[in-house]
This record gives structure tokens, C-alpha cells and sequence, in this order.
């Protein structure tokens, strides 16, 4: 498979795992932080906006492999 074809898929998988999680984590949120206060807030949405990148980080390795 040749790399812009590789670089291709990856971006697509990202954009479409990135929409999906961030879809779960608002439905998520509205239980979860109705009643919280803004610090743990900020807490939850901190830990959701990096947490996104853990499970990419193997196809980005994967798109950037020869």
C-alpha cells in the first residue's frame, strides 16, 4: 500500500473516530456533570479532549510506517 494511500485512510478513520467520540462524550457529559460544579467541569472536559489521542496514536503510527 503506498504512503498518500495509507495517509489517505488514516485521515478519514481520524475524522470519523474523532466526530464518533466526541458525540459520545457530550452524551456522556449530560449525566454525568449536571450537577457539577466548574471545576470538576473543566476536569472532565481536560480528561475527555486528551484522552481522544490514545487510541489514534497506533493508526497514526501506522500511516507514517513504510
Amino acid at each position: 500500500m503506498t504512503q498518500s494511500m495509507k495517509k489517505l485512510i488514516g485521515t478519514i478513520a481520524i475524522l470519523l473516530f474523532v466526530i464518533a467520540y466526541a458525540l459520545v462524550v457530550m452524551a456522556l457529559a449530560q449525566p454525568v456533570l449536571r450537577d457539577a460544579n466548574g471545576f470538576t467541569q473543566f476536569l472532565f472536559y481536560l480528561l475527555a479532549g486528551v484522552s481522544w489521542v490514545v487510541p489514534i496514536l497506533p493508526l497514526i503510527k501506522w500511516m507514517e510506517s513504510r
